[in-house]
């Protein structure tokens, strides 16, 4: 069985859905028997690469308010991440991801890809590190297990893995990803948003055990979190 996830490291709900899933595909009987494939979507392509643009000024311009109804929002994912046990800054800086997105391509050919995810996330929304800097992503890359040299070729050239990262993202839209995270199993089940956890566990059980057939909705819950080119919504929303 494969399960396919298409996420952005800028996405609190990515970050949030992504333990949840692990957390749902633990209780999973059959969790031996489960790859995961992680794919890219860029929520903000036409970001800049290197900003100095704090979320927090970001979410008030994006949803057109205030500063402090802009922490409000933050404090509610922020709450929706502790209770997965991860840790959540509302300091950190909005910017382009394509280049992280590149390096995951590499980190796939090198067997890390899993380990470079968690690496971004927890620098992103745990360390609130400047993720665009190249000297930073390298630092990262390279500690989460990829080659020094190799990291910095692709940080480097602009078009590598480039066109992979395009792919993946013509293939969400094709699969009618309208937001992220979105999960699909084995070509047959999609999951939009980060749902808890019981809700993947119950979809890979329902993709085990049924037949192949067309892409279709495995599940829902109100408590899921979900992001897309609008912007970012929570549970119930």
């Amino acid at each position: 069985m494969r399960v396919e996830i298409w996420s952005d490291i800028a996405c609190p709900w990515c970050y949030i859905g992504k333990a949840r899933f692990e957390a749902g595909l633990a209780a999973f009987a059959h969790r031996d028997d489960v790859e995961v494939v992680h794919r890219s979507f860029e929520l903000d392509p036409k970001a800049p690469a290197a900003t100095d643009i704090p979320v927090l000024d970001m979410l008030a311009t994006k949803y057109g308010v205030s500063r402090e109804q802009a922490e409000a929002m933050e404090a509610r994912v922020a709450e929706a991440a502790a209770g997965e046990g991860l840790d959540y800054r509302s300091d950190r800086i909005h910017g382009n991801t394509f280049a992280l997105h590149r390096l995951l391509h590499l980190g796939r050919a090198h067997g890390v890809q899993e380990a470079l995810l968690d690496a971004f996330y927890r620098a992103n929304f745990a360390e609130a590190r400047p993720l665009g800097d190249p000297a930073v992503l390298r630092e990262i890359a390279v500690g989460a297990g990829l080659p020094a040299e190799e990291a910095a070729r692709v940080l480097a050239d602009p078009e590598a893995y480039a066109q992979e990262v395009r792919a993946e993202e013509r293939e969400a839209a094709e699969l009618g990803a309208t937001g992220v995270p979105f999960f699909v199993i084995d070509r047959r089940y999609g999951i939009s948003g980060g749902q808890p956890a019981e809700v993947f566990r119950e979809a890979l059980e329902r993709a085990h055990a049924d037949g192949a057939g067309p892409l279709r909705p495995a599940g829902a819950s109100g408590e899921a979190g979900v992001c897309g080119d609008d912007g970012c919504a929570g549970p119930g929303k």
